[in-house]
């Protein structure tokens, strides 16, 4: 027998993705490695155990992770699921570690060799394993369907004998993965959109899809991209002036979706409830960052609120679970493609080179240590995340600026763009 891959099925009830698909399952058994599929671990995303099973795999039950070399999964195993893995298995998933030092060190203390796909560098090399885009990606589709719904009105123009129906008004705040497509998504439905982010790439790219851009064009903001393509967080100072800019603009619009993160950092608050409550009745707002503390005042976990002014705030968890059944597909091709680069071709096992630049990236355990230079003292000097910037104090600034400082900034061109490298 060759070396085996356990699938599981996920244990957290707002999970509804599965870390393999039928056709990865083909691919990881023409590796020479046999496959072993819990129970039920695709059925929240349409992939019935008999899909797996003639793809290969055989169909098992959690105790079967007990002989596994790979452990593929989509969160973080839990403790209970660590007892019953073996020492110095290879353990791929989205680790989520900030802010979780306690259950880093618990996958140390198991033995395993755990990988957090979330670390995967952005190079061309890696393209195909970047959990972030293809999750993101979907997350800014979804985001938008999910604020279509909560208008409950038509997003396009429509012209009848009866009237004219006026098209929505969309603002995207945050011009990632994420925000790229969401600004795709409300474009193809017709809406009128504007979009903001301090990254000066995201101007051009913006622009490449038709929505017209809106941001405080300074020295910072020229400056505010890191070399892996991320945000920078940016000064209070830039801000208050960004608020200032956005502020009269959400109070005109009719869905505003945020979607701004930085790794390692609470979500930055980007709109304040001063601004939520100068929106008109019936305009709905999408947080994509409430899971990381939110990007607007007075959103909640998990639960759509109504405000005084009737403004809905959505904060669904686990947004790219929503459509699971196209986001498992993706997750399962950049696991796969992941693990290819794991597994020697000749003696068909896991041959994991610790030099190799993924690998180093990525690895946050092994040998019974936390390896992972960002998290390499979990056990001992616990992670303390830094507050985030208020929106109390952008409100406060933004407040005192006078209208006529901040002018609508638009995109002038409409140059094609690269492949989009922001915040998911």
């Amino acid at each position: 027998m060759g070396q085996t891959v356990f699938i599981p099925r996920e244990l957290d009830a707002n999970e509804p993705r599965v870390a393999a698909s039928p056709d990865t399952v083909k691919r990881l058994v023409g590796l020479g490695l046999d496959v072993i599929v819990e129970a039920g671990a695709g059925t929240r995303s349409r992939i019935p155990d008999e899909e797996f099973a003639k793809a290969g795999a055989a169909i098992g039950k959690a105790s079967d992770a007990g002989k596994a070399d790979v452990v593929l999964k989509v969160r973080r195993p839990t403790d209970a699921e660590l007892k019953g893995y073996k020492a110095g298995a290879a353990v791929i998933a989205i680790m989520d570690p900030y802010g979780n030092d306690a259950e880093v060190a618990a996958l140390a203390k198991a033995g395993v060799t755990a990988f957090s796909m979330e670390f995967m560098p952005r190079i061309t090399r890696a393209q195909s394993m970047d959990v972030l885009s293809s999750q993101a990606n979907l997350a800014g589709y979804q985001a938008v369907i999910d604020g279509a719904a909560e208008y409950d009105r038509a997003l396009p123009m429509m012209m009848t004998a009866a009237g004219t129906v006026p098209a929505a008004k969309v603002f995207i705040m945050g011009v990632g993965v994420a925000g790229l497509q969401a600004i795709a998504t409300a474009r193809r439905l017709g809406a009128v959109v504007t979009a903001t982010d301090v990254r000066p790439a995201a101007k051009e790219q913006v622009a490449s899809l038709g929505a017209k851009f809106l941001a405080v064009e300074d020295e910072e903001f020229k400056a505010a991209e890191t070399a892996g393509g991320y945000a920078k967080e940016m000064s209070r100072e830039y801000q208050a002036k960004q608020a200032a800019l956005t502020a009269e603009h959400i109070a005109k619009q009719d869905i505003v979706i945020t979607t701004a993160l930085i790794p390692g950092r609470p979500a930055p608050k980007l709109v304040s409830a001063a601004m939520v409550a100068s929106m008109k009745p019936g305009s709905v707002i999408v947080d994509l960052a409430v899971e990381r503390g939110g990007n607007v005042e007075g959103a909640e976990v998990g639960k759509i609120v109504t405000t005084a002014n009737n403004v809905k705030i959505v904060g669904h968890l686990n947004v790219p679970g929503r459509i699971a059944a196209s986001a498992s597909l993706l997750y399962a091709r950049n696991l796969f493609a992941f693990l290819e680069t794991l597994v020697d071709k000749t003696t068909k096992s896991l041959a994991i080179n610790r030099d190799d630049d993924l690998v180093k990236a990525t690895m946050l355990t092994d040998g019974g240590k936390v390896v992972h230079p960002a998290f390499a003292k979990a056990d001992q000097q616990p992670h303390i995340e830094p507050p985030a910037i208020p929106a109390t104090t952008m409100v406060a600034d933004a407040s005192a600026a006078p209208k006529k400082s901040a002018p609508r900034k638009t995109a002038a061109s409409k140059s094609p763009s690269p492949k989009p490298k922001g915040t998911a």
